[in-house]
Parts: structure tokens; sequence; C-alpha cells
């Protein structure tokens, strides 16, 4: 059974990661919870034609305020949805519909993408192309000398080549690329139980292989207080665990479905993980995923199993004496990580714009 469900690639790492959280001091004050909702946004899901796709993106843009503005955080800001667009799926109007949701403080657009049989060079062209549309629309971060910046999930969890039968990629290289290419950083994973699940879990790390070889994620160095790498992406887990439902264990994820949505229990789990930087365990980073576009997904995130998972959030893990809550985007988590790594502390609030700004359409 561990082998069919590829528990065998990842059971060491999580093993690790379990004795360190027990071994933790504990934490004095309130834990500030950071949760970040990551999509892997696929309007055109199933091959549906652009006009569903559309009627897709409007669902969203047109409810997401009704539905979920109600809830708000320690900071008073309401849940903040990350799309990661793919890239192949590139139409105007997409990228225009959910500029209203990023105007309106909802979310930002980032990076997703689906390749196969692809080579350095050719990865490199269309991730100039893409990212160059994303940016006239207005959405991506920008560095101080007004280059793009994005986050980055790979379509099929197949970062750097890393299925063992080398589908969905191509390029050993791609963690090269990326960061060449201005990504900062990577929420692929947790991909369980896909295989391309790494044995590194519930971390925030930079990968230490080598980055123009195959699976170079796969060795990392854990994100500490007083060091940080300027010369890779950084590598943003979500929780993974082996968690007990009624009589049986089942891996947790960190993944939204209509089938699996975001009870008190999950939620539990995730917080549990305790993914922080070293030496900051008062921030806990809270990644989770879904595939949001789809009338499934959409219908529960946006209905009440999306209310129920901030109900929950906005009332147990928002008291001000135990937990604090924090709605993110991925780039401010990663802002937020990168501040913790330079030595700052106290309220994460303060640094959810700390390196990179948000995207001038989020900043009208």
């Amino acid at each position: 059974m561990a082998f069919h469900r590829n528990v065998h690639r990842w059971l060491a790492g999580y093993a690790e990661q379990l004795w360190r959280t027990k071994h933790e001091p504990p934490v004095s004050g309130p834990r500030h919870v950071l949760f970040a909702l990551c999509d892997h946004y696929e309007p055109l899901w199933g091959d549906a034609d652009d006009a569903r796709g559309r009627e897709r993106v409007e669902r969203w843009a047109r409810t997401y305020g009704e539905t979920l503005g109600e809830f708000r955080d320690a900071d008073g800001r309401p849940p903040r949805h990350s799309f990661f667009f793919p890239g192949e799926q590139y139409q105007p109007y997409f990228l225009d519909a959910l500029g209203t949701l990023a105007r309106k403080g909802f979310g930002e657009v980032e990076f997703h993408l689906h390749h196969d049989g692809d080579d350095a060079a050719k990865l490199t062209h269309d991730l100039g192309r893409y990212i160059a549309s994303y940016a006239e629309h207005g959405h991506l971060t920008r560095a101080p000398d007004g280059r793009p910046r994005y986050a980055f999930i790979h379509g099929n969890w197949c970062l750097a080549n890393c299925r063992p039968d080398g589908r969905y990629c191509g390029v050993d290289s791609e963690l090269a690329v990326l960061f060449e290419t201005g990504c900062y950083a990577d929420f692929t994973f947790p991909s369980a139980p896909d295989s391309t699940q790494p044995n590194i879990v519930n971390q925030i790390y930079w990968p230490t292989g080598d980055p123009r070889s195959a699976r170079a994620h796969e060795h990392g160095e854990r994100a500490r207080v007083g060091t940080v790498m300027r010369d890779r992406i950084l590598m943003i887990q979500g929780p993974l665990a082996l968690a007990r439902r009624r009589l049986r264990v089942r891996i947790e994820s960190s993944a939204l479905t209509a089938r699996d949505p975001g009870t008190p229990d999950r939620i539990a789990t995730w917080i549990a993980q305790d993914i922080h930087v070293e030496g900051r365990p008062e921030w806990t980073f809270v990644k989770v995923h879904t595939h949001g576009a789809p009338e499934a997904q959409a219908g529960a995130l946006l209905g009440e199993p999306g209310r129920a998972l901030h109900r929950e959030l906005t009332s147990r893990y928002n008291d001000g004496q135990k937990y604090v809550l924090h709605y993110v985007t991925a780039r401010e988590m990663f802002n937020i990580a990168l501040a913790g790594m330079q030595g700052k502390s106290g309220d994460p609030n303060l640094f959810r714009d700390y390196a990179l700004p948000p995207p001038p359409i989020a900043a009208c």
C-alpha cells in the first residue's frame, strides 16, 4: 500500500519533521497563522472552450466578494486568493477579469505552467513571453529595476523534470531557468500521493542541488533567521501529513476539493505541521492548494464549504491570545518569510510588502 501511494518517497522526511516539531521549544505568546490559498486556476480545465472558460472566470469575479468578503483577519483583510494562472491558457479577458478581484484586495495573479518535452531554450522563451503578457495586464510584482517577478507552480507537479518517467516537463535545469526569468519562489509542493513528491517535507527551504540538474529541489537547506540565498528561488511547501480519519489513516496533502473541503480537523492538522522559518516559530505558514476554476470546486470554495473554512479560521484561529490570523497572498507569504530570515519579528502584517511590492493592478 505504501508503494502504491508513494508514501515511501517521503516517509523518512516526514518522520524527521515530526521529530523536529516534537523537540521545538514552546512558542511564547500568540502564534501568527499565515494562511495562503494557492489555486492552480485553469479556466479551460477539461478541454473547455473559451465560452465556458469565460463563464468560470466571471463566476469568481462576480461572487467572490459576495460570499467571502464578510470574513476578516486580524488586520481587517478579507480572504486573499492567489490565482496561479496557466500560461498556456492565456486569454486577455481571463486576466482582465481576475484583475477586478486584485483591485478589490481579494487576491493576486501568479504563474502556473503545464509543459512537456521542452528544453531550456524553449522554456526560457515561453516564460519570457507569458510573463510579459501578464505584466501588460498589471499583474505580477516588480523588482526595483522594473523587471516582473513571479511565484511559480508546475503543472502536473513535475518541477525540474522530477517525474520518474520524465513526462510533463523535460527540462532538468528548470530551477535555473525559473530564477533567471524572475521567479522568486516555488509553491508546487506537496504533491503526494503523486510520485513527484520530494523527501523534504513541511519546510520552507533553499534548494541546494545543482540547479541545472533534475530534481535539484530534492536537496535543500532549511530557511532560518540569519541566512538568505540570493542566487536561487525559495521553496515554500504546504502541509503534508499522515492523519487519522475515523478508523483509517489518510494522506493529508492540503488540497481543497469539493469532496474534501477545509474541515476543522483538517485545519488543525495543517497548523500542527508547524511550518516556519527556523528561529521564528511564532510565525506559522499554512499554504493550501486547489483547482478552483471547474464548477464543482468553485461551488465548494465560493459556497458553504468555503464559508465554513473561513468561519473556522476567523474564529478559532483569530482569538488574539493563542492565535492571530493573517490572510496572505503567495507574494506576501514570501515577503514575510524573507523578513523572518533577515531577523524581523513581531507582527508579520508589517512585512507583507517587505521586499516585493504589490503588483501594479493591486496597488491602484
